[in-house]
């Protein structure tokens, strides 16, 4: 059985290697660097395929990758997706309303509350509450927690 191997030039080994004694990257570009280095051992695909738990086609273009463009295809490309719509500036503007005493008549924000008071004080054009939460999950901020640590009957 014929091998299919990449054969990596001794700069690209180093650097590979280097890589590994590093310790901390990404798991997917962990997964590429061992792939090249199982190939240039002159392992087969199906070898590095059992060894690294992926499929055949993913072994393959990775060293077709390699042949094509070197070493850049170890770092992952943008994925597609829809941008962030705030900015940080914003972000801090939603958490410090949150954080603020709620309106006349209303023991507390809720996320509807705090959603319908963004859009009121044009400091964005739409959102949803989910969004929200979301943002306040990011910021480590919770309704439901008193600011002044009394509790009341």
């Amino acid at each position: 059985m014929k091998k299919q191997h990449v054969k990596l030039s001794n700069q690209d080994r180093a650097y590979l290697e280097s890589l590994l004694k590093k310790g901390s990257m990404k798991v997917r570009k962990q997964k590429r660097v061992l792939g090249l280095l199982e190939l240039d051992k002159g392992k087969t695909y199906e070898s590095v395929v059992e060894l690294l738990k992926i499929s055949r086609l993913t072994i393959k273009s990775w060293a077709d990758k390699y042949k094509e463009s070197g070493l850049s295809f170890l770092e992952d490309k943008p994925r597609s997706g829809r941008p962030l719509g705030l900015s940080g500036e914003d972000r801090a503007k939603i958490t410090a309303i949150a954080c603020s005493a709620p309106p006349d008549g209303y023991a507390r924000w809720s996320l509807r509350l705090l959603a319908d008071k963004l859009v009121e004080l044009e400091i964005v054009d739409s959102i949803s509450f989910r969004q929200v939460g979301y943002i306040l999950k990011k910021m480590n901020c919770s309704l439901t927690e008193k600011s002044s640590g009394v509790s009341e009957k």
